[in-house]
C-alpha cells in the first residue's frame, strides 16, 4: 500500500500547479486560429455554500485539433462571468471570431458573446 503525500509536498505541488496554470491562463493566442469553440459549464458537487462551477471553452482549429482554451472558477454562468473569459481571450490574442460557437442554453454565454464578438453564429 503507497503512503500517503506529505503536507509540504502537497503545498510544493499545489504552488507548481498554480504557477503552470497562471502561465497557461496567460499564454498568447494571437497564432491560433479556432473556427469553433465549444462552451459550457460544470457544476462541481462539493460541500460549500455557494455552488462552484468552472467555465470551459474548447476550441477546434481548421485542421480539425481540439484545444482547451479557457477554464475558470466561477460562481455562475453569468453573462459577467462570460464575457470576463471572452474579453481576456480577445486580449491574449484572439481579436478574430470563430465562425460558430456551441453551447447549452445558458443565456448569459451568449448575451456575452454576441457582445464580443457580433458576428459569431
Amino acid at each position: 500500500m503507497p503512503r500517503g503525500l506529505s503536507s509540504s509536498t502537497v503545498s510544493r505541488l499545489k504552488t507548481v500547479w498554480d504557477d503552470e496554470y497562471e502561465t497557461w491562463q496567460k499564454r498568447d493566442l494571437s497564432h491560433k486560429r479556432y473556427v469553433y469553440i465549444w462552451a459550457d459549464c460544470i457544476y462541481c458537487n462539493v460541500r460549500m455554500e455557494d455552488r462552484q462551477c468552472l467555465l470551459i471553452i474548447i476550441g477546434a482549429t481548421k485542421e480539425g485539433k481540439k484545444e482547451l482554451i479557457a477554464l475558470e472558477s466561477g460562481m455562475r454562468e453569468s453573462e459577467l462571468s462570460w464575457m470576463e473569459i471572452l474579453e481576456d481571450l480577445k486580449l491574449r490574442g484572439r481579436k478574430t471570431a470563430p465562425e460558430l460557437a456551441i453551447g447549452d442554453g445558458a443565456l448569459g454565454f451568449w448575451k456575452a458573446i454576441a457582445k464580443v464578438y457580433n458576428k459569431i453564429r
